[in-house]
């Protein structure tokens, strides 16, 4: 096969991937409120049924992608489908909230060997000045999915149950696995042969496990300790990162390469204050406005289609123009949108809810591609597996924290209760809270994403 028929084919897959994880996340927002009902969940123990992947994924994402890198990114991204298939059905025919949960952690595990090998083969076979295109594409394609996820996850959840939105994952993931083993040629591991650093992996996993069990206990004394626990662990990888020989993070990326470290942190910071608001409007369209599944998708659509509209634009205006500029114009027309939010109560109209969402839409876009951009056109070939590992958890890790900070309000405004009318007002003061501490956060975003330097 020629090498303009395998990009075409690795485009291909990359972009269905892309498509499939955020379709079936943004979909699980819509069930929420029926899944949090068939199983008597309280308001924290939901949270958990989007937080159980992201966590998972966030965890075994550098890991794979240095696997990855060793052993072959086909290999590991082969396997990655593999197992967020067979989970996807395993989810769906789940019988009790903790096996749903336990299905989820292993989605999230086959995510994160598709995440960190996925842009990673894309990088490997498109050339510098083609990449902004490619990614553009790619991300166009998580955006679609985000779309699609409200929509079409809302319509099915209304009329078939919340259990077909993981069904309908199986007989796409098979068609991946099939274009994959017959269409995909070659293999890529420029790190063939170096060693893998089982105790950093390890100590990583633990760290981060800790920060969001932490999360989940807050404002218990227990959470606390835990948060502080991981915090510290994730120091002492930083420094065994350091000193081992075949690190699974390349601490020197951050140390010595400031577009890479800043973009990472502008990253981290954009997620941890965007995550939760699918997840918020959601309950809030279902709950407080009396929304059906399917009315709260049609209207939670409207910021992904944004997004997808948008983001082949801002890959290609960031091959022509610093990165760094037009991502920084995403994250203060972000940060803007965010503060919009703050004003909802129970009589807001459907027509400010639209306009927040398309403002916000468009901030993400003019930010996602063009800093994926700059990440990765910052590293040398062998590192792409690790970097684009990197940048998949400072968004995982981003929306595990994004998630974290709404449990925790809820936690201290609602407390472990189910969401019934008598807690609506309660509800909707803890969200109005949550939104601004998102709006503060993403204006301190700015200055990160202004500080990283020029890419070339």
């Amino acid at each position: 096969m020629d090498g303009a028929a395998n990009k075409k084919y690795v485009l291909l897959i990359a972009t269905l991937t892309s498509f499939l994880t955020p379709f079936m996340g943004s979909s699980v927002n819509i069930a929420l409120p029926l899944i949090g009902k068939e199983f008597s969940m309280n308001v924290v123990l939901l949270s958990w049924v989007p937080i159980s992947y992201i966590m998972a994924s966030a965890i075994f994402l550098v890991p794979f992608g240095r696997v990855a890198d060793i052993y072959g990114r086909k290999k590991i991204f082969t396997y990655g489908i593999l197992i967020y298939t067979v989970s996807s059905f395993l989810s769906a025919i789940s019988p009790s909230a903790a096996m749903l949960i336990a299905s989820r952690v292993f989605h999230g595990i086959g995510s994160s060997m598709i995440f960190g090998t996925g842009v990673a083969i894309l990088i490997s076979v498109f050339p510098v000045k083609e990449r902004g295109k490619a990614l553009g594409i790619n991300v166009a394609a998580v955006y679609s999915g985000l779309s699609l996820g409200p929509s079409l996850g809302g319509f099915l959840t209304q009329h078939l149950g919340w259990r077909s939105i993981f069904f309908i994952n199986v007989p796409i993931g098979l068609a991946i696995i099939l274009l994959v083993l017959f269409k995909l040629r070659g293999e890529w591991a420029e790190a063939r042969g170096e060693g893998f650093d089982l105790a950093g992996s390890i100590l990583y996993s633990l760290a981060l496990t800790a920060i969001m069990f932490g999360f989940s206990l807050l404002p218990k004394v227990p959470g606390a300790c835990l948060i502080l626990t991981g915090g510290l662990g994730i120091f002492g990888f930083a420094l065994w990162e350091i000193k081992v020989e075949s690190p699974v993070l390349d601490i020197d990326l951050f140390r010595n390469n400031t577009v890479f470290a800043l973009s990472n942190l502008a990253a981290l910071i954009n997620y941890s204050a965007t995550f939760a608001v699918s997840f918020l409007l959601s309950l809030y369209l279902q709950y407080t406005k009396g929304a059906t599944p399917q009315d709260a998708g049609l209207i939670l659509v409207t910021q992904p289609v944004v997004m997808a509209i948008f983001s082949p634009l801002a890959g290609r205006l960031s091959d022509k123009i610093e990165p760094r500029v037009v991502s920084s114009i995403g994250m203060t027309i972000t940060a803007i949108a965010l503060f919009l939010f703050t004003s909802l109560n129970n009589n807001t109209s459907l027509g400010f809810i639209l306009t927040s969402l398309i403002l916000l839409g468009f901030g993400l876009a003019l930010f996602s591609s063009p800093n994926t951009n700059a990440v990765m056109s910052s590293v040398e070939k062998k590192s792409y597996g690790v970097a684009s590992g990197t940048l998949a958890t400072m968004r995982l890790t981003g929306q595990m924290l994004s998630m974290g900070i709404a449990m925790l309000i809820f936690a201290l405004y609602i407390g472990r209760v189910q969401i019934t009318p008598e807690y609506y007002a309660l509800f909707v003061k803890s969200i109005k809270v949550i939104f601004a501490i998102f709006a503060i956060l993403c204006f301190g975003g700015i200055f990160a994403s202004l500080a990283r330097g020029k890419v070339w």
